[in-house]
């Protein structure tokens, strides 16, 4: 086995890493870099450390600890040996590799008023390794569909990182685009479907070209801020669903909102454990009341892997409901 990601590291760690057992490293979900640190991996929620022999252990002690040498060929490698290239991405601390892999980046930042201008020194890294798994939004999308209007329902998936959300918006996109809706009574086409694709994670474009199956009737606003990407989707591909991932500030709520005013269903992604936790971000809390999304599908995870929950608009407004309740309650 010889996954394409593999080839950006250095040929002694990519060494370790393919004599791992074949099912660990085919579900691998992280590999973390650290000069002078243990070399690291995870995988379903579980830490390994390598050692030089690719073997696993518990201990750090005995693993394999990259040297200076090691980050300077990785940050060449993925900047492509030249880091002026890379200042925007060097200001958001990650950078995404073809097949739509994220390798973040920790360092010392450099400041330009107050703001972070990019990460120099750059020492630690951690690759979080994209998948395909078509079909893993099955059980989900037939209960997201609009009979009334032939459509989707504004949608917001919760989890904490690394639980699936994008890998399940992926799936979710290929198949609204193909009409592929999964109820007996579900019988309109596929529908014109936007991503605004601001890590190149959910579609993992190289040079504009998708390198994973997200529909026939896609288009994909690559590495383009979300709130931006939304606005120039509407006015120039008049998509019907938008797909958006990790979706929080307030320039992100606003454009959402502008989408509902143009008739465009939204799906989108956001990190939480609850609904609840909503009403505490005030970009999402201005979308939580009246309420914005129909839908809510809460993905967790357990020993025996991923599980979901989905709640309607009408229990969220109860939850709010209740939660507004219990403050008001707490503050008497």
């Amino acid at each position: 086995m010889n996954p394409t990601w593999l080839s950006v590291l250095p040929e002694h760690i990519s060494v370790m890493l393919r004599r791992l057992p074949s099912d660990l490293l085919t579900n691998l979900e992280e590999i973390r870099i650290r000069e002078g640190r243990a070399l690291e991996v995870n995988a379903a929620s579980r830490h390994y450390f390598v050692t030089a022999e690719g073997g696993l252990s518990q201990n750090p002690e005995m693993a394999f600890k990259p040297g200076r040498e090691d980050t300077h060929r990785l940050l060449d490698q993925i900047t492509n040996h030249s880091l002026y290239t890379m200042e925007e991405e060097l200001r958001r601390g990650f950078i995404t590799i073809p097949g739509g892999h994220r390798i973040g980046l920790a360092g010392r930042t450099v400041l330009s008023g107050g703001k972070v201008e990019h990460i120099r020194d750059i020492s630690g890294f951690n690759m979080r390794i994209a998948r395909e798994v078509k079909g893993i939004a099955d059980a989900v999308l037939p209960q997201l569909l609009d009979f009334r209007h032939r459509s989707v329902k504004h949608t917001l998936i919760l989890s904490p990182p690394q639980h699936g959300k994008t890998t399940l918006l992926r799936d979710l996109a290929r198949q609204i685009s193909r009409g592929t809706w999964g109820h007996p009574e579900a019988k309109w086409p596929g529908m014109k479907v936007g991503i605004i694709d601001e890590r190149s994670e959910i579609a993992g474009s190289q040079r504009g070209v998708p390198s994973f199956d997200v529909g026939p009737r896609t288009d994909i606003m690559d590495a383009c801020p979300k709130a931006e990407g939304i606005m120039m989707m509407i006015r120039s591909m008049s998509p019907e669903v938008i797909i958006v991932d990790e979706v929080g500030c307030e320039e992100d709520g606003e454009a959402l909102a502008e989408a509902l005013h143009a008739g465009v269903r939204v799906i989108a992604t956001a990190h939480g454990t609850d609904v609840g936790e909503l009403l505490h971000r005030p970009a999402l809390a201005k979308l939580a009341d009246p309420p914005f999304f129909q839908m809510y599908v809460i993905l967790s995870r357990t020993d025996k892997g991923l599980s979901y929950k989905l709640l309607d608009s009408k229990l969220r407004s109860m939850q709010i409901e209740e939660l507004r309740r219990r403050g008001s309650d707490h503050r008497d």
